[in-house]
């Protein structure tokens, strides 16, 4: 069954759009179709601070909302603090919603006993343990291990991204007992593979994962089983009535 799915980087900027669109190409599935698109332009270049995060609520809101009356099957969020990703699903009712972390955790705890998270900066560490708690994967958290390589410079000089990882990447497998590892920035984007196949433990890439989880919804909800995100509870919709008045249903 065909699916479309909207990727949205959620910043000011579309300098990643196309990169990431022909990235996530090699791993969709043969029936997905893939859109990837940014915020508009003014806001945020990217979301390293809470209070960038709240600048890029609304508009982000507002385009999922649209995407889920427009018919697409999935949206992610595709940043791993997974900013208002709650509040999304509250709002969209046929739409599956997911996001980097969400994923990867439910990956990672499906196929390893541990997991460590490499991180851009040691000012992100707190929110980001605060998540993987909230999302009740405590457990499975060995270490949060810093590049300290802020998310603007990821990509400036690759090969001192890859070996600060792949330093990284060591502490947390011989220090922390990690058994896989999540790759903690969409930034982050093409080193997985590479550190997978050296290292020989599973490297979760922040863009794949939330396109294959999304694929999974969408098919436990189209195959005739029928899940989707219950809304008897936190996820409860507000009125259309309301909605409308807030400018949500136009």
């Amino acid at each position: 069954m065909k699916k479309r799915i909207l990727f949205i980087n959620p910043v000011g900027h579309d300098e990643c759009d196309k990169e990431v669109f022909e990235y996530l190409q090699q791993y969709r599935d043969p029936d997905t179709e893939i859109v990837v698109e940014s915020l508009p332009a003014g806001l945020p270049k990217m979301l390293e601070y809470s209070c960038y995060e709240a600048l890029i609520a609304e508009p982000m809101l507002r385009r999922i909302k649209k995407a889920d009356l427009e018919g697409y099957d999935a949206c992610i969020i595709g940043c791993y603090f997974d900013p208002f990703l709650d509040t999304a699903k509250e709002i969209c009712h046929h739409m599956v919603v997911t996001a980097p972390a969400e994923a990867g955790m439910h990956i990672a705890a499906t196929i390893g006993d541990s997991f460590s998270v490499i991180v851009v900066r040691n000012k992100t560490i707190p929110e980001m343990r605060e998540y993987v708690y909230k999302r009740g994967f405590g457990r499975y958290l060995a270490s949060m291990r810093s590049l300290e390589i802020p998310v603007r410079e990821l990509q400036a000089d690759p090969e001192k991204t890859k070996n600060r990882m792949r330093e990284k990447i060591r502490q947390a497998l011989e220090e922390d007992m990690a058994e896989v590892i999540l790759l903690g920035c969409t930034v982050e984007i093409g080193f997985f593979k590479e550190l997978q196949e050296e290292l020989g433990i599973p490297v979760i890439d922040a863009n794949i994962a939330p396109l294959k989880y999304a694929e999974f919804l969408c098919s436990i909800r189209d195959c005739g089983a029928g899940w989707y995100t219950s809304k008897i509870g936190k996820y409860e919709s507000p009125d259309d009535a309301e909605l409308r008045a807030w400018g949500m249903r136009d």
